[in-house]
């Protein structure tokens, strides 16, 4: 029988640690063993799932993965539930999935409230499946996995990935950054998005690396991990790097802070994504510890489509190049590839890393693709040779007197401010301008700023654009359980 080719490559690793940390060491032959008895205890009698969907709830870590591996190896598809959603958001990733079957951790079953009961789901121990029967052969065109898109701006969608797309993108990444069989690595990030379970789970089990998993994002426990100059590598999300600046400038903290920046300095890459990095972060982090964060773009759909060079210029507020056997191409509103210096259109890409269809909504399928190439909605300019993300043509472009402007550009513009810590950019509806620019803030407790005061700090770093002509000042903005701010919410806030 021949296996998947990640369980292939575990086997080469078998005696190599794969999770280590505060739950002890597990090795890769332990992870072998763990996801076999899981695939059988989910199959039964049966001989192949047959693409049955499998939900899985479980902290980060070992079990997780061998959960993973488990669905995979009897022939499932694995359905990761995000543990910080709503009842109806689990609800909706599990009816539109059609889930009939969930493994949980004891102490996660909590999360799914009536949801068991009320949609007749059966849910399985995960301490409690095994078995040793024999196991299916997996076809590459299978299908492997469904994680949910954001739902910033429709109904979340559930994306169907192959085993060939997962292993196009993994391998990607691991020919760009240059994964190694020694690199040892933190997972805080959520585990229902593709940044924690592709960009370091996949990728380094694939690589035969060492994860220390960690349920959340702890920065005392955190930094001092990497003040004992455990990790190699390190990837995070932009506010996890605001945070750790401010880690480090605390005064409680004097005592420890060179040590960890020396071993923030010592790794060999430290990666920033998921969200549009403020270059006044990029450049404070390089100044603290001598890192260069690399940037990347990707997204559920394709995996990680463009990134900084691993060796070479790491550009500020960029995201780089295609990655190896991604094509990208620009289209304007009128349809037409555009390439060249200043070229802005929506994003298209096409190659093996591309996933297969939205499950269960042909519609939205045929929609999102034009022949192999998948229309991203985000729209991106060539700057001297790099692409930089504009943002969301649905809700991070305004259109205000024949410009198109970014709002991504004028948030990241606004958090320069001192007072500001927080922000959200929207185009309102305007008879003159088409759209004007609105701008909903979180300020810092001391802070007293007024909108011509903004306006009056704004106009020289904003000069290419009409200035916010909106100020609504929050202490929190809109989000979803992801995290990530709604944009539709937050317009709804100045109408």
């Amino acid at each position: 029988m021949t296996d998947l080719p990640i369980i292939q490559r575990a086997k080469g690793f078998a005696d190599r640690t794969a999770f280590f940390g505060r739950g002890g060491e597990v090795t890769y032959q332990n992870l072998l063993h763990r996801s076999a008895a899981v695939a059988s205890g989910l199959l039964a009698e049966k001989a192949d799932l047959e693409e049955e969907r499998i939900a899985f709830l479980l902290p980060t870590g070992a079990d997780y993965a061998a959960a993973q591996w488990g669905i995979w190896r009897a022939g499932g598809i694995a359905v990761p539930i995000n543990g910080g959603a709503t009842v109806p958001e689990i609800e909706h990733a599990l009816t539109c999935a059609s889930v009939r079957r969930v493994v949980v951790a004891a102490e996660r079953l909590s999360v799914l409230g009536d949801l068991p009961k009320r949609l007749g789901l059966e849910v399985l121990d995960f301490t409690g499946l095994e078995g040793n029967s024999p196991l299916p052969e997996i076809a590459p065109t299978r299908r492997a996995m469904i994680l949910f898109t954001s739902g910033t701006t429709n109904k979340p969608k559930g994306v169907v990935s192959t085993h060939a797309s997962i292993e196009a993108q993994v391998t990607a990444l691991v020919e760009a950054w240059k994964w190694q069989a020694d690199d040892r690595i933190p997972l805080f990030l959520p585990m229902h998005h593709l940044h924690g379970i592709l960009n370091i789970l996949c990728c380094g089990l694939w690589s035969g690396a060492a994860i220390e998993p960690f349920d959340k994002f702890d920065a005392d426990a955190i930094c001092a991990r990497v003040g004992e100059g455990v990790y190699s590598l390190f990837m995070a999300v932009p506010t996890i790097y605001v945070k750790l600046i401010k880690w480090l400038d605390a005064p409680e903290n004097a005592g420890k802070r060179d040590g960890v920046i020396k071993g923030f300095g010592a790794m060999r890459l430290m990666v920033s994504g998921s969200a549009a990095l403020p270059a006044s972060i990029h450049s404070a982090w390089s100044d603290l510890t001598g890192q260069m964060l690399l940037e990347r773009y990707g997204m559920t759909e394709i995996g990680m489509a463009l990134s900084n060079p691993y060796a070479g210029e790491r550009r500020a507020g960029m995201v780089g190049l295609p990655m190896p056997r991604t094509d990208i191409q620009l289209v304007d509103d009128a349809g037409k590839v555009v390439s060249g210096e200043g070229a802005v259109g929506e994003i298209w890409v096409k190659g093996p890393a591309v996933f297969r269809e939205y499950w269960d909504s042909p519609a939205a399928t045929a929609e999102s693709f034009e022949g192999d190439w998948f229309k991203t909605g985000d729209i991106a300019t060539l700057e001297h040779g790099y692409y930089r993300i504009m943002g969301r043509s649905s809700v991070d472009i305004i259109k205000s007197g024949g410009y198109k402007l970014s709002a991504l550009e004028i948030e990241a513009a606004l958090l320069e401010h001192p007072d500001i810590t927080e922000c959200a950019v929207v185009g309102l509806a305007d008879d003159e301008w088409g759209e004007i620019v609105a701008a909903a803030i979180g300020l810092t407790e001391s802070a007293t700023l007024t909108l011509e005061e903004l306006q009056t700090w704004a106009s020289a770093r904003l000069s290419a654009y009409k200035l916010p002509r909106a100020l609504l000042v929050l202490d929190a903005l809109p989000r979803n359980a992801m995290g990530k701010v709604t944009k539709p919410a937050v317009k709804a806030l100045f109408t």
